[in-house]
């Protein structure tokens, strides 16, 4: 049951229906619930993106409360929708039901504070080091954000170092990232913390990481070539036994099918190396 507080004009809290309605920092909401029945396919594409960019979301939400506290003040959002909102608008790439990640597009905050020129990102023995041109106002914090896509998680370095010492070094070592995919990030805070610079993607380290689709299509493939090379051993065999001739029998006559269907369907199927 729906309740009219405010009176017959008022806004409603509770459910009516298939409808609930409620209050969400100072906005009145209302959603449809039970059995939407079958989706369409913009609707399973707008599931895989909201998929996509909350894997990535989740794993940067300590750096984002901070990098989109300032946009996020004063309004009726907070870091976590804001950095939804950008990612799922602007840094996929791919249709349904391809949808990845552009790492190089992701934004993780927008400010006025000075950025940085000469930045560069390496990879040492034991870690990543990065490093900027120190013009700007000295006591300015850095911010730093490496994303690891296929552990999803991240390293977030939030007063990583002032913008004085033109570098800063973070150990990878004991963590097991050195070697994955590595996406990193950029930004500048002020020390008072009124103010913030937009962010910069760093650059990538190790290679772009696989989608899950791309995972999912490589075992796949697999699969099916593990099946052909045991019924290809087979079906040549036999073949050779009868001196290049089928064999006559039923059996015979269903692994040739097998093998060729197997055959046929490696030479299309995706997920093949190289």
């Amino acid at each position: 049951m729906a309740k009219a507080a405010n009176g017959p004009l008022g806004a409603l809290n509770g459910k009516l229906n298939n409808l609930v309605f409620y209050t969400l920092n100072g906005q009145h909401i209302c959603r449809t619930i039970g059995d939407p029945g079958k989706p369409s396919v913009n609707q399973l594409a707008n599931r895989q993106a909201m998929s996509v960019t909350m894997q990535v979301v989740k794993s940067i939400n300590e750096f984002i409360s901070v990098s989109f506290d300032l946009e996020a003040q004063g309004t009726v959002k907070n870091a976590h929708n804001l950095a939804t909102s950008y990612i799922k608008k602007k840094a996929l790439k791919g249709e349904y039901p391809n949808l990845s990640v552009d790492y190089s597009k992701v934004e993780l905050s927008h400010g006025t504070l000075q950025g940085a020129t000469d930045l560069k990102l390496e990879k040492t023995e034991t870690g990543v080091q990065v490093s900027w041109n120190t013009e700007g106002r000295y006591d300015d914090i850095v911010m730093i954000l490496l994303c690891h896509p296929l552990k999803r998680s991240a390293t977030s370095r939030i007063n990583a170092s002032r913008r004085d010492a033109g570098t800063c070094f973070i150990e990878l070592e004991h963590h097991g990232y050195l070697d994955e995919p590595i996406e990193a990030y950029i930004c500048f805070r002020a020390a008072d913390g009124k103010a913030i610079s937009d962010s910069v993607y760093l650059g990538n380290l190790n290679g772009v990481a696989e989608t899950e689709e791309q995972i999912s299509q490589k075992k796949k493939y697999e699969e099916v070539k593990q099946r052909f090379d045991v019924v290809a051993a087979d079906y040549l065999l036999q073949m050779k036994n009868n001196w290049g001739n089928p064999v006559d029998s039923k059996a015979f006559r269903t692994l040739e099918k097998e093998y060729q269907v197997l055959k046929s369907k490696l030479e299309h199927l995706p997920g093949k190396p190289g």
